[in-house]
């Protein structure tokens, strides 16, 4: 398992070394950093990174979560709470069989004071939340520590993968497929512009649970292309007949 951790937006230089720390603890070094709003490589990080240093060296950074998770097959993101028309964040240990049979997952980890948007958890396959007490607020490192444990403790007790495991779908590619599903939604009319958003995140919720994997992510984009074929078809009809018409 290849597993990254992602920081959207972290504000605290300090809490990005802690985290980097943190993941070394654990055995993982793939760093991603989402938009900082701090230099996370400055002397505080890497006071706070101790011999994690090299992981702040090495970290990628993008623009955008997106970009961030193009390459992953299974994206975890973390939240203390429930969203409108979200999926409910899970406990990590349900989680955790998906994680390990994961190729390249990834858990994503929202700004520190506000944690991630609805826009980001759009691009999670799966949310998480830690269990604690009525005060749920944990500290960015605590919370990469916490998960990278629970997802990383039994790992070397699993059975090793299968030499044909199937691998599912990358975040670029589920992508691909919703944006081609809410083409298709507003040209059929199944529902317009403003009521989009919420359609989406239902039907994200629904594909999200059923883990696709590349081959099945083509299959249903074969379909929308052909519903999209046969509405064009109509419409070349439908103009030839009243171009022979007004002919007439």
């Amino acid at each position: 398992m290849k597993l990254a951790v992602i920081l959207v937006s972290p504000k605290t230089s300090g809490n990005v070394g802690a985290a980097a720390r943190a993941m070394l603890n654990m055995g993982v070094t793939d760093l991603r950093i989402v938009a900082p709003r701090c230099d996370y490589n400055d002397s505080a990080s890497r006071a706070m990174a101790v011999h994690a240093a090299e992981l702040l060296d090495k970290a990628q950074v993008f623009d955008t979560l997106a970009q961030a998770v193009h390459d992953r097959d299974l994206v975890v993101g973390t939240s203390a709470r429930s969203r409108t028309d979200l999926a409910a964040p899970r406990h990590p240990a349900q989680v955790r069989p998906a994680v390990q049979a994961a190729l390249a997952p990834a858990l994503v980890y929202g700004p520190e004071e506000s944690g991630l948007s609805n826009a980001d958890l759009e691009l999670c396959r799966v949310t998480v939340r830690i269990p604690t007490a009525a005060y749920a607020s944990l500290n960015l490192s605590q919370a990469v520590l916490l998960t990278c444990y629970e997802f990383l403790q039994s790992e070397a007790a699993e059975a090793p993968p299968e030499p044909h495991q199937r691998r599912l779908a990358l975040a670029s590619e589920l992508e691909g497929l919703y944006s081609h599903l809410k083409e298709s939604m507003l040209v059929t009319g199944y529902t317009d512009a403003k009521r989009a958003r919420h359609t989406m995140r239902l039907w994200r919720v629904a594909l999200d649970r059923a883990q696709l994997d590349s081959a099945e992510v083509r299959l249903i984009r074969g379909f929308l292309r052909q519903v999209q074929w046969k509405i064009d078809q109509g419409k070349q009809g439908k103009e030839v007949s009243e171009s022979t018409t007004d002919s007439d």
